[in-house]
C-alpha cells in the first residue's frame, strides 16, 4: 500500500502562483510514474503532468509553459509549480503514483483561481 499526502492548495488571484507537494509513504519501492491530475466541477478527471522515476516529463497542452513538475526521489515527493494561474485552472488536484499495474491516489487539494 502506498499513502499519498498532498499539500499546497489554496486561493490565488489570476496570474498568481502556487506550489503543490505530494509525499509518498508506505510500500514506496517500485513507484515509477508520479503525477498530478485535476477535476473541475462537472468535468472528468484529467492528467495535468507526470514524471517518471528517470525524470521524463509529460504535460497537458493547457498547462505547458506555465506548470512545472519535479520530483525528489530521496524524499519520495513530487511537486507541481503552477505559475500564471488562470480561473480555468480551478479544480481539485490529485496526486497519483503508479506501482507496477496499481495506481494510488491522494485525497486531493483544492486550487481556486479568482478572476
Amino acid at each position: 500500500q502506498v499513502h499519498l499526502v498532498e499539500s499546497g492548495g489554496g486561493l490565488v488571484q489570476a496570474g498568481g502562483s502556487l506550489r503543490l507537494s505530494c509525499a509518498a509513504s508506505g510500500r514506496i519501492f517500485g513507484i515509477n510514474t508520479m503525477g498530478w491530475y485535476r477535476q473541475a466541477p462537472g468535468k472528468q478527471r484529467e492528467l495535468v503532468a507526470s514524471i517518471t522515476s528517470g525524470g521524463s516529463r509529460n504535460y497537458a497542452d493547457s498547462v505547458k509553459g506555465r506548470f512545472t513538475i519535479s520530483r525528489d526521489n530521496a524524499k519520495n515527493t513530487v511537486y507541481l509549480q503552477m505559475n500564471t494561474l488562470k480561473p480555468e485552472d480551478t479544480a481539485v488536484y490529485y496526486c497519483n503514483a503508479g506501482v507496477f499495474t496499481i495506481a494510488y491516489w491522494g485525497q486531493g487539494t483544492q486550487v481556486t483561481v479568482s478572476s
